[in-house]
């Protein structure tokens, strides 16, 4: 099962990672002040949405909603609730790395005041994601329209922050090649993935859907990154994250949920690296200069390259600029000045000669990328 850390315990652990993949009993603002500062790469948090409920909601045929009506969920005020967000959001903060990305998931009861005080507290708003359900529950006594959707937020620590994780090509090619959009379409938790006790009902109210901590989890990390989800219940974080090849921490305080998270991650297979791995484009790839291809020794001052068809060519000087006909600049300047155009794609452009055949320099630059992904 996954490990439980007392609050007490936590605060005299000794190594720095004894925290991971477990799940801290303990009152999340606590919890989060004994977890070191740049910490987690991602927060998931699901928090109380403050429903406020007055009295008991019955169907047409007279039978008990099974509604949120959990302490946990009650607040005096609107101020109070206010002040508690303002608390779990700062100490999140403090925990996130630089990089690191923030979700909040709400419905129209809480997520504007969630929303405006993170951009009090300098989050910055990426998108904002529609979850819209396809088996909503109805509106009961027809006096408005049925509530057919919840709101995630999705925010980065700051707004200098601008090398978070968007696995933009992945979402994109899962999605028949077809840009990810913000309104995403998924069954609320029903069926054999609803936790259940003994007597049949509900574990716990408000359990997500396994497929749209997926897609989170996928849209916004990478395989071995930290997870945190202050507000853990029952586990579907750390079940997904586990599954997806991550680490997760998970902060509770009802043992009751504890116990269903525990056994319920324990039951998880992770899936293999083979298919953990994320499609990349481009922008995703480590940036390298030409002179680290001069300075590896892949290509040598004085070295000719050429253009496919050999009606350019440039020599490679040891600053890793390249001279031609009297003018010198970078791969992609003078690239573009020999051809009489506006911009080119040096890498693609200019080609060496591998003793059998010409080949673009942006082969080599493959080389150094194999090269780091092998230090990483």
């Amino acid at each position: 099962m996954a490990a439980v850390l007392p609050l007490a315990d936590l605060k005299q652990q000794v190594r720095p990672a004894s925290w991971l993949n477990s799940i801290i009993k303990g009152d999340c603002v606590a919890a989060l002040e004994a977890l070191p500062d740049k910490s987690v790469d991602a927060i998931f948090a699901d928090p109380p949405y403050n429903l406020q409920l007055g009295g008991t909601l019955h169907r047409p045929d007279q039978s008990l909603v099974d509604a949120v009506d959990n302490d946990w969920d009650q607040f005096a005020s609107f101020d109070v609730y206010d002040a508690f967000t303002r608390a779990w959001l700062l100490a999140c903060r403090r925990v996130l790395k630089p990089n690191g990305t923030i979700w909040v998931i709400g419905s129209y009861h809480n997520i504007f005041r969630v929303g405006s005080i993170m951009q009090d507290l300098n989050f910055w708003l990426l998108n904002d994601i529609v979850w819209r359900k396809t088996n909503p529950m109805p509106n009961f006594k027809g006096r408005r329209f049925q509530n057919a959707h919840e709101t995630m937020i999705w925010a980065s620590r700051d707004a200098k922050a601008k090398s978070y994780t968007f696995n933009y090509d992945a979402l994109k090619a899962s999605n028949d090649d077809v840009q990810m959009r913000s309104d995403w379409l998924f069954p609320i938790c029903s069926g054999g993935e609803r936790l259940k006790g003994e007597d049949g009902k509900k574990v716990h109210p408000t359990q997500k859907p396994e497929a749209l901590l997926a897609r989170v989890i996928m849209a916004s990390t990478k395989p071995g990154d930290i997870i945190l989800d202050p507000f853990f219940g029952s586990g579907t974080t750390g079940a997904v994250a586990k599954r997806l090849g991550r680490n997760f921490v998970g902060i509770e305080r009802e043992q009751d949920y504890i116990d269903a998270a525990s056994a319920r991650i324990e039951a998880v297979e992770p899936l293999g690296k083979a298919e953990l791995t994320v499609l990349t484009g481009k922008r995703a790839e480590p940036r390298v200069a030409f002179n680290t291809l001069v300075e590896a020794g892949l290509v040598r001052p004085g070295q000719v390259l050429t253009d496919v068809k050999r009606r350019w060519s440039a020599i490679i000087r040891a600053d890793g600029t390249l001279a031609a006909g009297g003018e010198a600049g970078s791969i992609h300047r003078l690239g573009a000045k020999v051809q009489g155009l506006d911009a080119c794609n040096g890498w693609t452009f200019w080609h060496y000669h591998d003793g059998q055949s010409l080949r673009p320099i942006d082969d080599l630059r493959a080389v150094i990328r194999s090269d780091m992904a092998k230090m990483d």
